[in-house]
């Protein structure tokens, strides 16, 4: 008689143990990646560059550089003894069993397609816009994304999309418009930083394509200057701006990390350099034309979470609004969808701004910068002349749209002119009344020396912030085309150089929550 009997597992206990394994490996709390490459782990990398002036267009390219719209995207592949490649996706155990000398980057993208401008053909363009930069450089965005396209059921995508703005704007050049429409009279020309004729140019653009060192580890970069015909040094030195986006990734191992440097200098004192995940078809957050990028699944308030990794090592000064997150999309004052009609569209943006020396224009005192009221998590209003409860220090500014109809007196309404259309904007500061949403509670929290892996809910938070809605009109379907980390600095007052490190981000549709739209 055997005294230890052997322990045997009926079927069911058998299935959940190998169900709680396979949890072991797969995410089983019912998340969804909304992106095409979930946390930057896909070796085979898709990033791509665009610039744009104050008001999101091109107005012009800068000499020998082509519209400014470039890529840079390719597979791995493994070169065998006998001289052939085997392409595609390698599994993890391959890539660390070849050595570096036998991986080869299949780049998609070739030179001649970055350097394409204005009057260059290519397949898909429309030949009536060879002569236009604002329509050119939207249709190679498209040429570009159909190179690096992912072709996955049923939704494929294209690229991590790096943005960069200069802030500058000669109201006398008559190139942006007034909330929509042709502006009649030229700003005030004290409002907008501007050294004259050619104030608003596109920067120069180098492209250092993406290859494989001896260690194994791939990396490549995009930087330039706006400053025209100048020499620039990566370490900012010389007195003109300068940008650079370096991603660099071991095979097999971890997340790309995107190394970012931004540099104002005193003809450019007001530059945007974002990372962005955006819309893989349609509009995205402040672009009117048909964009590419890596939003499979568009996120729709409340169910989904933004996760990523920053680490800020250079603010950039106190002129610096840094976006832990920054979200961008677009539907009319009415609640329907935008569908390109910049008349009736309307930019909506918010920004979780964390530089400790960004201060409140919100205040009692200053009512027209504080939205109308604060939404609490359990869906109670708290009205902006509420003294007593109202989170005056959650908000830095809010600004209405300038085509709406029925603003709330006082208000502060948008910049008419930084986008093709109106803008929408609830600029927010680190407050406790954010905690529940994993935002920081208190200045200083993930700045400088405090880097981070952030699980934000962007998803509940955006669902309870005030936009505005003509009345009587249905909530809109808060659903965001554009997702990015970044900085503005905004009209520095000397040189002032940004830098951080952005990696595994990540945006998780969640299982369905209720969802309380806020009265307007």
């Amino acid at each position: 008689m055997d005294e230890h009997p052997k322990l045997l597992l009926q079927p069911p206990l058998l299935l959940l143990l190998l169900l709680l394994l396979l949890c072991a490996f797969l995410r089983c709390d019912g998340d969804v990646s909304a992106v095409g490459d979930p946390g930057m782990r896909r070796d085979g990398l898709r990033v791509a560059f665009e610039a744009w002036n104050f008001c999101n267009e091109v107005g012009a390219e800068a000499p020998g550089m082509g519209s400014p719209r470039a890529a840079d995207c390719f597979d791995l592949s493994v070169k065998h003894s006998h001289g052939r490649e085997r392409p595609g996706r390698l599994p993890l155990r391959s890539k660390l069993h070849y050595n570096s000398s036998s991986l080869r980057l299949r780049h998609r993208v070739a030179e001649a397609h970055n350097k394409l401008g204005m009057g260059q053909s290519f397949p898909g363009v429309d030949q009536n816009t060879l002569r236009n930069a604002d329509l050119y450089a939207a249709q190679k965005e498209v040429f570009l994304g159909s190179l690096c396209e992912v072709r996955e059921r049923p939704n494929p995508w294209q690229f991590w999309m790096v943005m960069l703005k200069n802030g500058n704007y000669d109201g006398r050049s008559g190139l942006c418009p007034q909330n929509g429409k042709k502006a009649l009279l030229p700003p005030d020309s004290r409002k907008f930083p501007c050294f004259g004729v050619g104030c608003m140019n596109q920067p120069v653009l180098y492209h250092h394509r993406t290859e494989i060192s001896e260690n194994g580890t791939m990396r490549g970069g995009f930087n330039g200057t706006y400053e025209l015909g100048s020499h620039f040094t990566e370490d900012g030195i010389g007195g003109v701006s300068f940008y650079e986006v370096i991603w660099e990734k071991k095979i097999g191992f971890g997340s790309w990390v995107f190394h970012h440097k931004l540099k104002t200098s005193k003809k450019y004192p007001w530059l945007m350099l974002y990372l962005r995940a955006d819309a893989t078809k349609g509009l995205s957050g402040g672009y009117h034309y048909d964009t590419r990028g890596m939003l499979k699944t568009l996120p729709e308030s409340p169910n989904f979470k933004v996760r990523f990794t920053l680490d800020i090592k250079q603010g950039g000064g106190p002129k610096s609004q840094f976006y832990l997150i920054d979200m961008g999309s677009c539907w009319k004052n009415n609640g329907h969808p935008c569908d390109g009609d910049v008349l009736t569209d309307v930019t909506r943006y918010s920004e979780m701004i964390i530089n400790p020396e960004t201060q409140s224009w919100c205040s009692p005192n200053n009512l027209g910068a504080c939205p109308p009221y604060h939404i609490m998590p359990d869906n109670r209003k708290i009205y902006r002349n509420d003294t007593a409860k109202f989170p005056y220090s959650a908000y830095h500014y809010y600004c209405a749209p300038g085509n709406a109809l029925y603003l709330e007196a006082p208000v502060s309404t948008c910049d008419p002119y930084s986008n093709p259309q109106a803008q929408e904007l609830v600029q927010l500061l680190p407050h406790p009344v954010w905690g529940p949403y994993g935002y920081p509670t208190r200045q200083g929290d993930g700045w400088i020396g405090d880097g981070r892996t952030w699980e934000l809910d962007v998803g509940g938070l955006s669902s309870r912030l005030y936009f505005y809605q003509d009345p009587g009109t249905p909530p809109a379907k808060r659903v965001w085309t554009s997702l990015d980390v970044g900085t503005e600095i905004f009209v520095s007052d000397q040189d002032e150089m940004a830098e951080w490190n952005l990696s595994d981000f990540d945006v998780l549709l969640e299982s369905t929550k209720s969802y309380f739209p806020p009265f307007h």
